[in-house]
Parts: C-alpha cells; structure tokens; sequence
C-alpha cells in the first residue's frame, strides 16, 4: 500500500507557530512520526508539503495512477479551496482529511471544511496522531479487503 501525504501551507512552521495550539513538534519530527508508523505498518508514504494551492493539485494530480490513499492536512486551503476539493474528488482516490488542531472548536471560519465532502473520513484535534490515525485507518481498510 503506498499512501500521499500532503502538508499544506504553513505546516512548515510547526514547532514555532502557536505551539498551544498546533504543539512544539516541527515538520521534520512529524514527517519522522509518520514515516516511521508507516514502515511499522509496512505502507510506503510519499510527503509534500507546501504553501500553494496549485501544487496540491499538480501534486495529487502527478500521484492519482500510483497511490492507494491520501492524507491531507490542507491547512487554511480547508475553508475555502474549491479548487483543491475539486481536485481531490477528480482523482476519486481514497482521502483523509487531517488537522492538527480540533478546528471545530476554533474560530467560526475554521469550522467549515469545503474539503470534509469529497473525504472519506476527518481527523482533527490530536495533533501528530491525527496522521496516524489515518495511516491506521487505510491500512485496516486495506487489511479488512484481505481477509
């Protein structure tokens, strides 16, 4: 199983933006987390991140013949990028939406997700696990398929 994992923008700055509500973990210790339950897992994860709406769609659209699933935290891009929804539902591929952060217990804008409909599941609120929970979630689907 090979899973897409697409950080979006200002995922970057983990570690230093609002560590009270995004935590003190960085980028790179995160990316580390998931690869490393991956390979527990024996799944292959491909990560991007990165700050433009665009390259999500060039990102998603370059993998949609050669992953099973996707993990996507699209950062702010979730309340309103039709674009990247849009995206997501034209490669009909398996998705995760994830957020670090509970963003239904956030500002009023942050609890829309244009992204959620064309997702088969959204985790959010538990930070790093938010990820791998979703690994966990298309490994036992996949598992359950197999049985």
């Amino acid at each position: 199983m090979k899973i897409l994992v697409i950080h979006g923008p200002n995922i970057h700055f983990l570690g230093r933006r609002k560590p009270e509500i995004y935590g003190s973990q960085t980028l790179s210790e995160l990316n580390a987390e998931i690869e490393k339950e991956a390979s527990a897992l024996g799944v292959e994860v491909i990560i991007f991140q990165t700050n433009y709406e665009g390259k999500i769609i060039d990102i998603l659209t370059e993998y949609a013949d050669t992953v099973d699933a996707i993990v996507i935290n699209p950062g702010a891009l979730t309340h309103y990028s039709y674009a990247v929804r849009d995206a997501i539902e034209a490669v009909n591929i398996p998705t995760a939406e994830v957020h670090l952060s509970d963003i239904s217990a956030r500002e009023p804008f942050r609890q829309v997700s244009v992204i959620s409909p064309v997702c088969e599941i959204q985790i959010k609120g538990r930070g790093a696990g938010s990820y791998i929970e979703a690994l966990h979630y298309f490994h036992d689907k996949a598992e359950s398929r197999n049985l």
